[in-house]
């Protein structure tokens, strides 16, 4: 029995020794890079900012509808932009995992762009620094900051030779720009979400590896955590028995050691949780669903196949004028709603800040809407900022046929499932609650007549095991800032004493063990 505890006991030393060494480094670097993404992500090009750079929607030349264009593409298109390249308008339309551009005035498919369209392109887009834009190159792969823009490819880079080394990314098949990264946005995505999340391009390009990485590292980084707890626990003497140096000492360990010991008892679990949760956010396994509404769930409140006919030359040009009377639209994007075509604007100018206006201006304001409506069958009606709530009292029962509702909610405020620090998800929404086997809510988006989101009991499980513990927005904690930037701050620099106190250990245990090699 001595001889058998005996061996668990150095197996758990060895084990925790060996993954600190080969993972110390590892660690130091989610703690720092964390730190970083607390405040600076991958660089990005907004709708808002993409939408703002568009010349204005201009339908007077347009003289071939949706339909025919689609039937030109040879294909029904999941999704239909109506916007413009240049001084003439396009259909944009998505299907199979890429776009495809369509001349609205010909009805003829755009064969790609020139260098030089391209680059005229970007100094419309940026008009303060179209002096400076010079072409780059063709990309046919991702490089490190378009591996999210796949279906955008291939992708024409055009650098801007302004004060923020500016590069704009645009894509060949929508003829508009994707990406915009700068210098200072490059440099602190290097520092925080590329190492982070291991997102090297070589890694990130091959998909199935990188999330095999992700998740064995992390399952090794449990594994450690656990160990050093485990023997942490184990060596550690609320008496005070051990005698060293200094006196009487509730660890066996002096130095760096000690430091080691006392910081892995009280950051190891956290540290656990953190690499728990972050093996968690590759979804190991696909232990649970996702909170993407099902196909028929979707179909249950856009009324089946998309309708394409009424969405003639003149129906459109009615549209933008009604929703004209309320800003000047730049885009249109093609909606279903209980099997009618709707056309979505948004306005894309900058809203106010509620927090910098007086308290009767601030509550105008976070009621402002930066969207319009209109029915392609009847634009005459005019333009309208949401549907009624009335429209989905039917919805939320076909939505789930044989379901019963155990409640409907009108949600002017986020739950702890739908919800935004940056406040972009939009409310009102609708949440209603099922007693079906896997206990579902679907969340119901009056400004787009969809389903913005799915939850099941493993869905809210995960939301609870990876954003809860990863991200720590627990609600009593999320929403209070500085404090949770403090108690993150706080905890990653506890981690990092650890990782940094095992890194020197092992590094001098390395050079013991290549001395003896050398010289015996």
């Amino acid at each position: 029995m001595r001889v058998s505890s005996t061996l668990w006991r150095r197996f758990l030393i060895y084990l925790h020794r060996w993954l600190g060494i080969a993972g110390s480094l590892l660690f130091i670097s989610w703690f720092v890079s964390g730190i970083v993404l607390m405040y600076a992500g991958m660089p990005a090009l907004t709708e808002d900012e993409r939408l703002e750079g568009a010349p204005p929607l201009d339908l007077a030349r347009a003289t071939v509808g949706v339909s025919e264009a689609a039937v030109r593409a040879g294909f029904t298109p999941s999704r239909v932009l109506v916007g413009m390249h240049g001084d003439r308008p396009v259909y944009r339309f998505a299907a199979g995992g890429g776009w495809t551009l369509a001349y609205a005035d010909t009805g003829e498919l755009a064969d790609g762009l020139s260098a030089e369209a391209a680059v005229a392109l970007v100094r419309r887009f940026m008009p303060e620094h179209a002096h400076t834009a010079t072409y780059d190159m063709l990309l046919q792969a991702p490089d490190q900051w378009t591996l999210q823009s796949r279906a955008f490819f291939p992708l024409h880079r055009v650098r801007m030779h302004d004060d923020a080394d500016t590069v704009v990314y645009v894509s060949d098949r929508t003829a508009e720009p994707v990406m915009r990264t700068t210098r200072g946005s490059r440099r602190w995505a290097y520092a925080g979400a590329v190492l982070h999340w291991l997102y090297f391009t070589p890694i990130r390009a091959q998909a199935a590896l990188w999330s095999d990485l992700v998740i064995w590292l992390s399952v090794l980084g449990c594994v450690l955590c656990l160990s050093g707890v485990v023997w942490g626990l184990w060596r550690l003497s609320v008496s005070g028995v051990y005698r060293l140096r200094g006196g009487v000492s509730h660890s066996p360990y002096a130095g760096l050691m000690r430091w080691h010991h006392y910081g892995g008892l009280a950051f190891g679990l956290v540290t656990f949780t953190w690499v728990f949760s972050g093996g968690l956010s590759m979804e190991p396994w696909s232990w649970h669903p996702g909170t993407v509404p099902t196909r028929l769930q979707r179909q249950a409140v856009t009324g089946g196949a998309p309708r394409l006919g009424p969405l003639t030359v003149s129906q459109l040009r009615a549209a933008a004028a009604a929703i004209a009377t309320a800003f000047e639209p730049k885009e249109l994007e093609v909606l279903h709603f209980l099997g009618e075509p709707y056309l979505l604007a948004r306005d894309p100018r900058p809203r106010p800040d509620p927090a910098t206006l007086p308290t009767t201006l601030a509550t105008l304001a976070t009621r402002s809407v930066d969207q319009r409506l209109v029915s392609a069958l009847r634009p005459e009606e005019g333009a309208f900022e949401r549907f009624e709530n009335a429209a989905f009292d039917e919805v939320v029962a076909t939505a789930m046929p044989g379901a019963s509702i155990v409640d409907t909610t009108w949600l002017r405020s986020y739950d702890s499932y739908y919800y935004d620090r940056q406040n972009r998800r939009r409310l009102p929404v609708l949440r209603v609650r099922y007693d079906d086997p896997v206990a579902t809510w679907l969340y119901f988006d009056p400004h787009r007549g969809s389903i913005a989101r799915k939850e099941e009991r493993l869905t809210r499980l995960n939301r609870w095991l990876y954003h809860g513990f990863h991200s720590l927005d627990f609600p009593f904690l999320y929403t209070k800032r500085p404090l949770w930037d403090l108690v993150v701050i706080g905890l990653s620099l506890g981690g990092i004493l650890v990782s940094v106190t095992s890194l020197a250990q092992g590094w001098r245990r390395l050079r013991r063990h290549a001395g003896r090699a050398l010289f015996s």
